[in-house]
């Protein structure tokens, strides 16, 4: 058994979450925010609360230590979606710089957060580089999977690269396309989950050929999500352990697809904190360390 940072697939052992009331605060936040950050409605504070309390709930009876971020005047609704504001390695976390306008000051509450928790910070990314979390998928122990997309630039890649180089970690590009434009969240865990070491759930119709052949040639088994349950974020799985995943309700042919491959699969309502604001189980997650 190995603890490491570098895995998407392994038990979750420590991850940092920020629960809605702390995100979300008030009705009167929510107010101001959700049209500016293009959520698809306004949250409805004590379902969403209920809601990731059920989530929290689930990822935490599997044994993992959860760290909390506090409520934050200077960042948005968006800073629930915590893994998108930083990157975990063996090495210490890297600082992201979002792409989103709108939440360009996470990392840096990331950074105080990190502090007061003597967590290492490696490095992070800086103008006119953007790099966002949900776009970084570990392939493997040293291999990481990148999105170029609207949130991610060819620069915050560079950036990243440079960061890991030393310790032998290679990054694999993945051109993620246009989709709908630069206003929707679409980033590379979109439509890539891997939930064990040879095992990834994918929307193959927005992959591009080079990666998905990529992962056949490394012997992974592709489980793909029909196009009736992509956009009720049938992709967006969280392994909390090996072949043990979290999948938001309302995606029942997915769930038949991953528990025939041998998965146990574990449901939340999300309407309120996933659906509305775009953010599926990984993105509610920003895992630390994991033991594979």
């Amino acid at each position: 058994m190995k603890t490491t940072c570098q895995s998407e697939f392994g038990k979750i052992k420590s991850a940092v979450i920020k629960r809605a009331k702390d995100a979300f605060v008030s009705d009167q936040l929510l107010e101001a925010q959700w049209r500016g950050l293009h959520f698809l409605g306004k949250p409805d504070l004590t379902a969403a609360i209920n809601e990731f309390e059920e989530f929290e709930s689930i990822v935490a009876n599997d044994g993992a230590t959860l760290f909390h971020l506090p409520p934050d005047e200077t960042v948005s609704l968006d800073s629930m979606y915590c893994r998108d504001a930083a990157v975990a390695t063996d090495h210490g976390m890297v600082l992201c710089n979002m792409g989103k306008a709108s939440r360009v000051h996470e990392p840096e509450a990331l950074r105080r957060f990190f502090a007061e928790h003597h967590f290492e910070v490696l490095g992070q990314i800086k103008n006119p580089g953007t790099l966002e979390g949900g776009d970084c998928a570990w392939v493997d122990a040293n291999t990481l999977a990148v999105g170029e997309s609207y949130r991610t630039n060819s620069e915050g890649i560079e950036q990243l690269q440079r960061i890991l180089a030393p310790f032998g970690v290679k990054i694999i590009v993945v051109s993620l396309s246009h989709y709908k434009g630069p206003n929707d969240v679409f980033h590379l865990m979109s439509i890539f989950s891997p939930i064990d070491r040879d095992l990834a759930l994918v929307f193959s119709p927005l992959m591009p050929l080079g990666f998905r052949n990529d992962l056949l040639r490394r012997g992974f088994k592709l489980v793909e999500v029909l196009d009736a349950e992509f956009e009720s974020m049938g992709c967006n799985v969280l392994a909390i352990a090996p072949r043990k995943c979290v999948l938001l309700k309302g995606n029942p042919k997915t769930k038949a697809l991953l528990e025939k491959v041998g998965c146990d699969v574990f449901e939340y309502d999300g309407q309120e904190i996933s659906l509305k604001g775009g953010g599926g189980p990984t993105c509610l997650t920003r895992p630390l360390q994991r033991v594979i």
